[in-house]
């Protein structure tokens, strides 16, 4: 957010979504997880469980509570040289919420007010789950879009690298994404955090993993390297370079459409953040006109719940799609980076940078052959 403020480029979520990343803000209602994953930045300092068993706050508590963090963060940016006025402004209204900071949010008991709470106060949701409770995954309310974590393609890779606490973790995984298929009325994504040497080696295993859950979305990102832990092996070698991520989903994009030629989904690569080694797969179905539609019309998605809510009317997530800009879009010359920021780079960076671009841009003119 703070970089925004000062026009110096956004998150990945404003190329692929449309979010201001200064009126975003990152939280969450649990701290628990059921999964001690090697990449994990908290590097294991939160609580783990494979139920709920902690105090329980109130969820109007927890939302406003954190309302009222994110302005106080604001306030501290008062005064920075480069902060836009306008900017500053605007980020004491808060639009959107990560519920991905830590944590597995679906594990709170009052999930479901605290996700309406935040529609209550035209707040966007962007809920992340680890695919280890299916059952609240099927109870779930609409959020805006609802994350599942696909941290590898088998049983054996997921084992290594989640390390979850339950012994059915597997069949709690494949029953997540089975959950998830039935959310037709929330748009659903796959997030795959790639980790060389670790999950990198299968496609096709990838590739019926999402026969069974149909994601609309696939956000596939480079894991962040976060410092030697006790907690994790990982080293900067781990992690791929923005052209390898590229590679990589433009191979699960070609695999799956062999693998599953009548499928009614067909991907393709649709945006690229490349300050943040992350690149966004959608169905062609977000392709209107020839335009792809993986921006968000947050105004329509609050109707739409509304009436959901008052009336129990069913909605669609083609229904509040709104058009990509072409600079975000995969291949563009400015590789997910808004033309109206100024971007700032490190010496000695540029030249990597648009060394791994180019390799990218060409990769991308040979797949399309």
């Amino acid at each position: 957010g703070g970089s925004v403020l000062r026009r110096r480029g956004g998150c990945y979520k404003h190329t692929f979504y449309g979010i201001k990343s200064y009126q975003c803000m990152e939280t969450t209602p649990s701290l628990a997880c059921a999964n001690k994953c090697v990449f994990c930045w908290r590097h294991h300092t939160n609580p783990v469980g494979r139920e709920w068993r902690w105090k329980m706050d109130d969820a109007k508590m927890l939302v406003e509570g954190a309302i009222e963090k994110h302005r106080k963060m604001i306030k501290q940016m008062r005064g920075v040289p480069g902060v836009k006025p306008e900017r500053f402004k605007e980020a004491f209204t808060v639009r959107h919420c990560a519920l991905s900071l830590v944590g597995e949010p679906i594990m709170y008991p009052e999930i479901n007010k605290f996700l309406d709470l935040l529609h209550a106060k035209s707040i966007s949701s962007f809920l992340v789950t680890n695919a280890q409770f299916p059952e609240r995954i099927r109870q779930l309310h609409p959020c805006t879009q609802l994350y599942v974590s696909i941290d590898a393609a088998t049983k054996d890779s997921l084992k290594a690298v989640d390390r979850p606490l339950f012994k059915d973790f597997w069949e709690r995984f494949i029953s997540s994404l089975k959950a998830l298929k039935g959310k037709n009325i929330t748009r659903t994504v796959y997030r795959l955090t790639l980790v060389k040497e670790w999950n990198m080696q299968d496609v096709s295993a990838y590739c019926k993993l999402l026969a069974i859950g149909l994601p609309l979305l696939i956000e596939i990102k480079a894991v962040t390297f976060c410092g030697d832990s006790k907690a994790s092996s990982l080293t900067i070698k781990n992690t791929p370079y923005h052209e390898e991520v590229c590679k990589f989903g433009l191979e699960i994009c070609k695999t799956y459409s062999k693998m599953y030629p009548e499928s009614e989904r067909r991907y393709e690569l649709a945006c690229e953040h490349e300050h943040s080694n992350c690149i966004l797969i959608a169905d062609t179905k977000l392709k209107v006109e020839g335009k792809w539609h993986t921006w968000i019309d947050y105004d329509k998605f609050h109707s739409l719940f509304q009436e959901w809510k008052g009336a129990g009317k069913t909605f669609s997530a083609f229904e509040y799609l709104a058009p990509t800009p072409d600079w975000a879009v995969f291949g563009a010359k400015e590789q997910g980076f808004d033309p109206d920021e100024v971007r700032v780079r490190k010496k000695g960076k540029k030249a990597k940078a648009d060394a791994a671009a180019a390799a990218a841009a060409k990769e991308a003119k040979e797949a399309k052959k």
